[in-house]
C-alpha cells in the first residue's frame, strides 16, 4: 500500500468536549471550510449526537464528514447503525464516512453488552452486515456473534457510505484490510503507521482486494497555546487517559497494549503503580516523560506545530487535526486550525 500514490488529505476533528455548543460547532466547521480543510470528523458517544453533528455540517458546508468512531458493540445493532449512516449519507449527498469500533475491551465489557469476548469476530459481523445493508442488499447472515435475516433498508439508490474500522492490533488491522473501505488508526507513531499499513495490505491481499483502494486515516492530537506548560498538561491528560491500563483490563490489550508495543510499557507500568498508590492523574502528567507525549502528538506554540504535524503524519492517506485546548470557546479552536491548515502542513512536509 504505497501512500505516495495519493495526496494526503487533511481534515479537522471537532466535538462537544471542546466546550462548544452545537451552534459553535457549526460555525467552526464553516471556518474550517474557508481555511481549506477537506473533511470534518467527530467522535460518537456524546451530546450532541455525532450523526446529528455530521448532518448539520453537511447542510452548512460542502465538506466530507465522518464519525471516528461509533462504538458499535456498545451502542448499536447493525440495522440501526446502517439506518443512521444511510440517512446522513442521503443528507450529505454521499459525503459521509462511518467509522466503527468495538467500543470497549476485555471480557467484562463484552459480557455487559451481551456478546462473546471475541472482538475480531464481533467487528467482522458488524462490518459485513453494515456494509451490505448500506449497499442496498437484503441481508441474511449468520455470524459468530451476530445474525440477521431478511433485513433491508428498503431505500433504492442509496449514496455510497464508506465504512472504516478502528484498528490497533494486527488482527483488527488485517480484518480492516479484508472487509472495510478504510482503517482508522489512533495514537500511533510514524513507525507504527508504517507497520500498520503493511498489515492492512496483508489482509487486503488475503481477500483478493487492492490495498491501494483502502484509506489509512488517523487523528493527530494537538494542543496549541503559547503557555507551553498548560498545553503540555492538557495534552498529557488526554494521552494518559488513553494509554494507561484501566482496572480489570490486561496491559496487552487496547490502547495500553498499543503504547506498550511502541516502547512505553516500562514508563506506563511505573505511572500505573504510582496511580494505584494514590497519585492523581494531574501529577502523573507532570511525571511522565516528554518523549511519551511528543511521539504521538504536539503541544506548544503555533510556530512549532506544522513541522511536528508533518512528521507525525508520515505514511497516512488522511489525517484529522484533533484539537485539544487549554481555553474554552471557539477562539482557541480556530487559532489551532489556522496554525495547521492543509496548505501549511503540506509546505512543512515538502
Amino acid at each position: 500500500m504505497d501512500s505516495g500514490r495519493r495526496t494526503m488529505l487533511t481534515g479537522v476533528g471537532l466535538d462537544a468536549r471542546l466546550g462548544l455548543s452545537l451552534d459553535e460547532l457549526r460555525a467552526v466547521a464553516q471556518e474550517a471550510e474557508l481555511l481549506g480543510f477537506e473533511s470534518l470528523w467527530t467522535p460518537a458517544g456524546g451530546v450532541p449526537d455525532a450523526f446529528h453533528i455530521c448532518a448539520a455540517w453537511s447542510y452548512d458546508t460542502g465538506l466530507r464528514t465522518g464519525i471516528s468512531v461509533v462504538p458499535a458493540a456498545r451502542m448499536w445493532t447493525p440495522w440501526a447503525l446502517a439506518t443512521q449512516a444511510a440517512t446522513v449519507g442521503l443528507i450529505s449527498g454521499g459525503r459521509f464516512v462511518l467509522g466503527i469500533g468495538t467500543g470497549g475491551a476485555g471480557p467484562d465489557f463484552f459480557r455487559s453488552v451481551g456478546l462473546p469476548d471475541k472482538p475480531i469476530a464481533v467487528m467482522r459481523d458488524f462490518a459485513l452486515i453494515t456494509r451490505r445493508l448500506l449497499a442496498g442488499e437484503t441481508v441474511n447472515y449468520e455470524g459468530t456473534a451476530l445474525s440477521l435475516h431478511g433485513a433491508s433498508l428498503n431505500t433504492p439508490e442509496l449514496p455510497p457510505v464508506p465504512v472504516y474500522i478502528a484498528a490497533l492490533g494486527p488482527q483488527m488491522l488485517r480484518l480492516a484490510g479484508e472487509t472495510a473501505d478504510g482503517v482508522l488508526l489512533n495514537w500511533a507513531t510514524s513507525k507504527r503507521i508504517a507497520e500498520s499499513r503493511a498489515i492492512v495490505a496483508e489482509g487486503a491481499a488475503r481477500a483478493g482486494r487492492d490495498p491501494s483502494e483502502l484509506t489509512v486515516s488517523m487523528y493527530i492530537r494537538v494542543c496549541i497555546d503559547d503557555d507551553v506548560a498548560a498545553a503540555r498538561h492538557a495534552f498529557g491528560l488526554e494521552a494518559l487517559g488513553y494509554s494507561m491500563r484501566r482496572p480489570g483490563v490486561p496491559p496487552t490489550v487496547s490502547y495500553r497494549g498499543l503504547f506498550g508495543q511502541m516502547g512505553f510499557d516500562g514508563v506506563l507500568s511505573e505511572l500505573e503503580d504510582l496511580r494505584d498508590r494514590g497519585t492523581p492523574l494531574s501529577e502523573l502528567v507532570n511525571i511522565a516523560p516528554d518523549e511519551l507525549f511528543e511521539a504521538v502528538g504536539y503541544y506548544g506554540p503555533a510556530e512549532g506545530a506544522p513541522a511536528a504535524y508533518a512528521r507525525l503524519a508520515q505514511g497516512l492517506d488522511e489525517t484529522m487535526v484533533r484539537i485539544i485546548t487549554v481555553r474554552k470557546g471557539p477562539e482557541p479552536v480556530v487559532e489551532a486550525m489556522k496554525a495547521l491548515t492543509p496548505a501549511i502542513i503540506m509546505e512543512a512536509g515538502a
